[in-house]
């Protein structure tokens, strides 16, 4: 009887990065977490020392390299150039011979999704969105922010209030409750303070996204200001997955559109109310699913299917991370 192979799977966030050490059979066997993947801001070989970071933390006994796949979904790799700069980095380090780099949209889709295709729509800290045809066709955007076409996401959305809420104050523009929600938030007397502060370096331009749930709470207490750009933000998540569908010959098909990052995840009432509308009136075959299970699961899956696993493999651990709610 052969060595069991081994599978490592990557889920590398711009918050957080966990790695999984799944069997040919389906056995989770260790887990580990550590800091955000961010190559696009550190630079592919800072990026990768986050996933040696958490490898270094596995359990005695765990291989730390040498795995027979690497199956690694990352944030930051947007184009499939930088996909096959990460996955060379991953061999020259011998974390495996093996390795598929994919953006981390892939691995909410398998993870989300029923079958190995459908749509994935993420809306965290920025947004994106991937489709995978049965055939496996896929469709994808550059993701590269403002410069490629994207809006939204938590990052997008609070610069987008910041903005509001700054005119507001200064007369520019209309009332909003959006001044509260800065200010509330950052504790500043003024919307101004914290833009000095983000101007001077004091207060750090990523911790904007913390204002995102002040933003959908003054959107559902009905704000215009607010529940425009809510509106804005569900119109862009509904085009990014219509767009998709249509690549890939999907409209009239029924087929999953797997919806994950904290903007979506939170089921919000007044963004799930606009959601359902949007995809109803433009893409009413689809069947929008809210992630539940992590991502990371999705990119084990994606390995363990590049093993040939069976199905029992797949199901078993499925079951590992339970059913979803």
């Amino acid at each position: 009887m052969g060595r069991t192979r081994l599978v490592l799977a990557v889920d590398g966030g711009n918050s957080k990065t966990d790695v999984v050490v799944v069997s040919e059979h389906g056995d989770v066997l260790a887990t580990a977490r550590s800091g955000g993947f961010t190559p696009q801001r550190d630079g592919v070989g800072a990026a990768l020392d986050v996933v040696t970071a958490a490898l270094a933390t596995l359990p005695a006994g765990v291989p730390r390299a040498g795995f027979d796949h690497v199956s690694a979904c990352l944030a930051g790799a947007d184009l499939p150039v930088e996909e096959e700069a990460l996955a060379r980095e991953f061999a020259a380090r011998g974390v495996g011979a093996d390795v598929v780099v994919l953006n981390d949209t892939f691995a909410l889709l398998r993870a989300g999704a029923s079958a190995p295709w459908g749509v994935a729509v993420v809306c965290g800290a920025g947004i994106n969105a991937v489709g995978v045809s049965p055939a496996g066709e896929v469709a994808r955007f550059p993701a590269l922010g403002r410069i490629s076409g994207d809006w939204g996401g938590g990052q997008g959305l609070a610069e987008e209030a910041l903005w509001h809420a700054i005119r507001a104050e200064d007369g520019r523009g209309a009332p909003t409750a959006l001044t509260g929600v800065v200010t509330a938030h950052f504790g500043t007397a003024t919307v101004e303070e914290l833009v000095l502060g983000l101007h001077f370096g004091r207060v750090d331009g990523d911790r904007l996204h913390e204002l995102t749930p002040g933003v959908l709470a003054a959107a559902g207490d009905g704000d215009a200001v607010a529940r425009a750009l809510v509106e804005r933000q569900a119109e862009e998540v509904t085009v990014l997955a219509e767009v998709c569908l249509r690549r890939l010959g999907l409209l009239e098909t029924p087929a999953e559109v797997v919806l994950g990052g904290g903007l979506l995840t939170a089921r919000d009432p007044l963004m799930t109310a606009l959601l359902d509308t949007g995809f109803a009136l433009r893409a009413p075959r689809a069947k929008l699913v809210v992630a539940e299970l992590p991502p990371v699961m999705g990119a084990a899956l994606l390995g363990l299917e590049r093993l040939g696993a069976a199905d029992p493999a797949t199901a078993r651990l499925r079951a590992h991370y339970g059913p979803p709610r």
